[in-house]
């Protein structure tokens, strides 16, 4: 039987204190283990790089898969990427600025690194009001959204303690966080862990729910943790078991401890970010979604600063020739269907079913997430026209993206049968297992930008049924999986069509099959209704 539950291990600020960490990790591994995973939150680096240098050569062994959030500090950017989801050395993983994933466990971990911005540009070390807004619209309007398991932050949220024990320690309270408040309060993590304090405190668990007037909903329990090896041998280490709240028993899940609390989180009536003084900063981090208009007219989303009527910029220009860029003489244009305004649609070349096509931009795009609005946008009105498309067939579509060793944007569009629609999640999973790929799920409204940054590897499908998959790229990764999941029994079953060089057709062929899809496509193409 499948093991439900989780055994995890939580540390404070390391420091750098390697050896000191992994080794009392080692011993918890032999008493109580194994655990599979440990979380670290605070500062991972300190000042002395020897200890860090013995862990990237190997002379000192990480024992368990570790995950660490960003700097706090400009002094430990110098160690970071600046790309989400690599792996720093064997078994640590930068998990990146801020984001929120299932993993195959079902196990759903939220993040953001930094501190809060106290002014008007954003460090490297800092987040600002996108990042909250990243982690908390896609989920506000939900109303199946339940909360995640776990929340990490390196700063503290303002007003934690309120209904609760003091907290024993250094007062830090100018150094906390209404904004990380505020995605607690809107998360609801049954676990939220923070560092940075050095203070251990662990308090009662609270509600998240208003008795009488609300369902009742699971606790949430918040912990702080001391710095590695600190001389007041405060404790530094959490252990936990943990059965995702996705394979919870209802019942169970919102059961509720004698010692449990009111939230102390304050939801907000005034949802507009305003603030007028540093002090204000300090209590007033909320977004406002409402859309207004600016002196010239134009609408737009208040404290975004996107504008719907966005200037137009050129496209970035290819670095070499393009297969792909529809200006091109390396653009076999024979395999085009349909041409919109910024995006284009051909045949995919040794595609795996006859109507395998690409949605494309029309000038030089990398990914999705580095493409500008209009682009989006019309991604979308493509993809809705193809999906009614290929129900009229009675077939369900698959879309896919592969952000890795591609130098422009291609989104792959595979129509199945309409029978395995209901399995096409699954046969991705199992085949991300059986690739040791990390497919996480992320939530059906949630903005692929506002989670991955740009230039950072991915791969990135959506289900027939709405589910959207992701897979943070950090060092190698299949370039036929996409392929490879779709050729299995339970979807297409065509394994010998994995490789694409071995489904190339003739350009008569080609040519034949370009011809009567455009045809029948026509009536479902939005630039001609």
């Amino acid at each position: 039987m499948e093991r439900q539950s989780l055994k995890i291990l939580v540390s404070g600020d390391v420091g750098g204190q390697f050896t000191a960490l992994f080794k009392r990790v080692s011993s918890i591994q032999k008493k109580n283990g194994p655990f599979d995973l440990l979380l670290c939150v605070g500062d991972f680096f300190g000042t002395n790089d020897e200890e860090w240098e013995d862990i990237v050569s190997g002379s000192i062994k990480v024992p368990i898969s570790t995950l660490i959030l960003g700097p706090n500090k400009p002094e430990h950017t110098k160690y970071f990427s600046g790309k989400d989801g690599t792996e720093l050395c064997e078994n640590i993983t930068y998990l990146g600025s801020r984001g929120m994933f299932t993993g195959s466990s079902g196990l759903q971990i939220a993040y953001l690194s930094g501190v809060e911005s106290s002014g008007s540009t954003c460090g490297p070390t800092e987040f600002d009001l996108e990042a909250v807004t990243s982690l908390t619209v896609p989920v506000a309007g939900d109303s199946k959204f339940k909360g995640v398991d776990i929340l990490l932050t390196s700063q503290w949220p303002v007003g934690v303690e309120k209904y609760a024990d003091d907290i024993q320690g250094a007062d830090n309270s100018a150094t906390r966080s209404a904004a990380v408040a505020e995605i607690a309060r809107v998360l609801r993590p049954r676990y939220h862990f923070c560092g940075l304090d050095g203070i251990h405190y662990e308090r009662h668990p609270y509600r998240n729910h208003q008795v009488l007037s609300e369902s009742a909903r699971h606790v949430s329990r918040f912990i702080s943790l001391s710095k590695v090896g600190n001389s007041q041998k405060k404790k530094f280490l959490y252990a936990f078991s943990i059965t995702p709240l996705s394979k919870m028993d209802s019942v169970e899940l919102i059961k509720q401890p004698q010692d449990v609390t009111e939230c102390p989180y304050k939801p907000s009536s005034n949802l507009a970010y305003t603030s007028n003084s540093k002090e204000e900063q300090s209590t007033q981090f909320f977004y406002d979604m409402t859309v207004k208009k600016d002196n010239s007219g134009q609408k737009r989303k208040s404290g975004s600063g996107d504008y719907s009527g966005e200037r137009k910029r050129k496209p970035p220009q290819p670095t070499g020739p393009c297969w792909f860029c529809l200006g091109s003489p390396q653009v076999e244009k024979h395999l085009v269907v349909s041409v919109g305004t910024e995006i284009y649609i051909a045949l995919a070349k040794g595609g795996l079913v006859p109507d395998h096509v690409l949605i494309l931009p029309i000038g030089h795009h990398q990914s999705i997430v580095s493409a500008p609005t209009d682009i989006q946008e019309e991604i979308i009105k493509y993809q809705s026209s193809l999906k009614k498309f290929f129900k009229a067939q009675g077939k369900g579509v698959v879309f896919f993206e592969r952000n890795f060793r591609t130098q422009h944007l291609q989104i792959q569009v595979v129509p199945i049968p309409e029978d395995t629609i209901i399995d096409a999640k699954d046969v991705f999973m199992d085949c991300a297992e059986g690739s040791s790929i990390e497919l996480y799920e992320i939530p059906k409204h949630s903005d692929l930008k506002q989670i991955v940054p740009v230039g950072a590897p991915y791969f990135y499908a959506e289900m027939p049924t709405g589910e959207k998959l992701l897979h943070r790229i950090s060092k190698s990764f299949p370039l036929q999986f996409g392929r490879e999941a779709l050729s299995q029994p339970g979807l297409l079953n065509m394994p010998e069509r994995v490789d694409w060089k071995n489904c190339v057709l003739s350009k008569d062929e080609e040519s034949e099959i370009a011809a009567s899809f455009k045809t029948d496509f026509r009536q479902y193409d939005f630039n001609f209704t």
